[in-house]
Formats: structure tokens, sequence, C-alpha cells
């Protein structure tokens, strides 16, 4: 009789825990600063630090990030927030200032000098 009620309680408890799991949502966000295979890694590692991540992939010939995530663990103005402070534009988040100098030359600007030289 033990066992029985024991299951019971198991198969409740694990159906509480999987309906309380709040859906992936998968989102692209512009990134228009983004110029080469070097920012493309470095905002990738970036992201995968971040609780909630599921993927990222960063397409830097169309400038556009996209990462699946969870939502009860992250949103999407979080993760724009980590791509800023990373040194890129993310939507409208500007790049955080800080971080966009330590950029290496390739990764920069064309105002400030940097990108690929035609």
């Amino acid at each position: 009789m033990k066992q029985i009620i024991l299951s019971v309680m198991a198969f409740c408890f694990a159906g509480i825990v999987t309906a309380q799991t709040k859906a992936a949502v998968t989102a692209k966000i512009k990134t228009p600063t983004v110029q080469c295979e070097m920012c493309k890694k470095k905002i990738e590692t970036y992201l995968k630090r971040y609780d909630g991540v599921m993927s990222v992939v960063v397409n830097y010939k169309k400038k556009e990030t996209t990462v699946k995530y969870l939502t009860d663990r992250t949103d999407i103005e979080q993760i724009k927030t980590a791509i800023a402070n990373a040194g890129y534009d993310a939507d409208d988040v500007p790049a955080n200032e800080e971080s966009y100098e330590k950029l290496p030359q390739c990764c920069k600007k064309l105002d400030d000098a940097g990108g690929k030289k035609p």
C-alpha cells in the first residue's frame, strides 16, 4: 500500500514540476555593429553564460543575432543589455562605451576607423 501511495505522490510531483517550466522563446535582435567572425564568437560566448539562454547564433553578414531562451529565467531586455555590455549595439540598446573601447579595431564601427577595409 505504501508503494502505491508513494508512486501516486511521485507522479503528481513530477506533473507539477514540469507544468511550471515556461516555454522557450526565439528572438531575433538586430546587431548592426557586428563586423566579423571575432564579433560573432565574442557575443555567442558571452551570451551562453547567462542563465536561461539555450542557444545563440550570430549572423554577421545579415547583422542579426538569434537567441533562444527560457522566459522564466531571463527576458529579451536582459539579453539586449548583455549584448550591449559586450560592446555591440542591440536593437535600440546602444553599446556600452567602456566595452566598445576594448574591442579590437576590426570590430569597431567604420566611423571609428574600424571594420573591414574595402
